[in-house]
């Protein structure tokens, strides 16, 4: 029972970072660097220097209250531990926000240092009738020194103290795997409002 239990918990992460990780190389395959200067090349930060994405699902004919319940046991379902938390939640406004939570995205591991990246994206919902407005952004990544103590808040050769190629590695993988959890999350919700969470949503009972 306890290990169902705990089977249950991890499920209702969105995604971990394995899981984060085999999905990213699938789509943009395993050499973060030059998949991360495609990428690169068409992002553009928000006006608080943020990396940003915003996509509009049409959900039919469902009504902002129809949506709003179907969302609002998403977001429980989701974001329901210490770190990822539901930050508003408004159905008068029709808003959600949350605060997600992936830990490990990317890691270094050598000579005097390790470190470990973290991201914290917020992800907010704007509800109206027959659509959705989703937002994610991410701030900025967390990078935890593991080795040598201490927190670091960019990256650069010189602040680890690792070779330039060495950082802009992990950087690249940092990056991409933020992008990809950002597709992650706009998947989910587009498939939650659309095809429901448990598949009974709309039952005639």
């Amino acid at each position: 029972m306890i290990v169902s239990l705990f089977s249950m918990n991890l499920s209702a992460q969105v995604m971990r970072a394995e899981e984060l990780e085999k999905y990213a190389k699938e789509n943009y395959g395993d050499k973060w660097v030059d998949a991360a200067e495609n990428l690169g090349s068409s992002l553009v930060l928000d006006k608080n220097q943020s990396l940003t994405y915003e996509q509009i699902i049409n959900c039919g004919e469902q009504t902002k209250e129809q949506l709003y319940i179907t969302l609002n046991h998403w977001f429980a379902e989701s974001f329901n531990d210490a770190n990822s938390v539901i930050k508003l939640n408004d159905k008068d406004a029709g808003v959600i926000i949350a605060k997600g939570f992936v830990g490990g995205i990317a890691q270094h591991i050598g000579g005097m240092t390790a470190y470990n990246v973290n991201i914290h994206p917020v992800i907010k919902v704007d509800i109206k009738d027959k659509k959705i407005r989703v937002t994610y952004t991410l701030q900025y990544y967390e990078v935890e020194q593991n080795i040598g103590g201490g927190w670091m808040g960019a990256f650069s050769a010189g602040t680890t103290g690792q070779p330039a190629d060495t950082t802009k590695k992990t950087s690249s993988k940092a990056l991409i795997m933020a992008h990809a959890y950002s597709n992650v999350i706009m998947d989910k919700i587009e498939e939650a409002v659309k095809n429901g969470l448990v598949g009974n949503e709309n039952d005639d009972w």
